[in-house]
């Protein structure tokens, strides 16, 4: 169920005097079973670009392609809901993503709206509840109790009851400390193990290459660059300056061994990866 963008622009107010474009003639695919993060400094497009996926935002002109559905900026609403039951997204800010009174039936209203009768509802949500590891004991209680990272894992496990074929999520490690980070790279491996295309937003360079096949770097509505992590992270120094992002850990300490005269054969992903290119060098002194 790979995804492609065809000659895709986007304007918010299209067709009025207000009009504001926000993407810029893109055409990119996003391949099936594999882990896709988007990049880019603020502003660039990135979310604009994700709600395409599941038509919260149509084309102004081209068309996205998600399996055999085809959204272009005339596509009914009836055709979208089709799209929806496909997708699920977990938005950056999860407290406008939340409304019920309790965490269980908030995580209830995506399979429920899809079709599912309460018990496999129910069913639906606890296993996607128990999948992002929020505890039994907040099931109970209402979803604005909780803390940020809390109420974070709730809106992906709402993402996740209806057993999306593709998952999406926007900053998804914003307010979870290091641990629910480590669960949260982790729940994103198993997705992609589980057969699901993931595509996550994220401005923490070292999560992108621990996880993602494929990386798309947006800057000013366009495709600056798309690639493994290996291709794009291996760019030109300057390039990387002239994007506004930085390097992985590995990368930039490895620029700084290049300025004090240690040149490696390549810019390593990783930490381990660094130590690795390291020993290699000294044995061959």
């Amino acid at each position: 169920m790979a995804i492609t963008f065809e000659q895709v622009n986007f304007s918010y107010g299209a067709g009025t005097t207000l009009a504001n474009p926000i993407l810029h003639d893109i055409n990119i695919t996003i391949a099936d079973h594999q882990v896709t993060a988007i990049i880019g400094q603020t502003g660039s497009g990135k979310s604009t670009l994700i709600q395409h996926l599941n038509g919260l935002l149509k084309p102004t002109t081209g068309q996205v392609i998600v399996d055999d559905l085809i959204v272009t900026n005339t596509t009914k609403e009836k055709q979208l809901t089709k799209l929806r039951a496909k997708v699920g997204m977990v938005f950056q800010f999860p407290e406008n993503q939340l409304f019920a009174n309790t965490v269980l039936e908030d995580v209830m209203y995506g399979p429920l709206n899809f079709g599912y009768k309460t018990d496999e509802a129910k069913q639906s949500a606890q296993s996607a509840l128990k999948m992002v590891n929020v505890a039994e004991n907040l099931w109970q209680k209402s979803p604005f109790e909780l803390s940020g990272g809390q109420m974070r894992r709730v809106a992906m496990a709402g993402a996740l009851a209806s057993n999306p074929d593709i998952v999406v999520m926007d900053e998804p490690a914003a307010g979870l400390d290091p641990k629910g980070q480590a669960e949260l790279l982790a729940l994103v491996s198993n997705l992609k193990e589980a057969g699901k295309l993931v595509v996550f937003i994220s401005h923490q360079m070292d999560h992108v290459v621990s996880v993602a096949d494929q990386v798309i770097v947006m800057q000013d509505g366009h495709v600056a660059a798309q690639g493994t992590p290996a291709d794009v992270f291996n760019r030109d120094i300057d390039w990387f300056k002239s994007v506004n992002l930085d390097l992985p850990r590995a990368g930039q300490f490895a620029e700084q061994l290049r300025a004090n005269g240690v040149s490696l054969s390549r810019r390593p992903l990783t930490l381990a990866e660094l130590a690795t290119m390291i020993n290699e060098e000294y044995e061959h002194e």
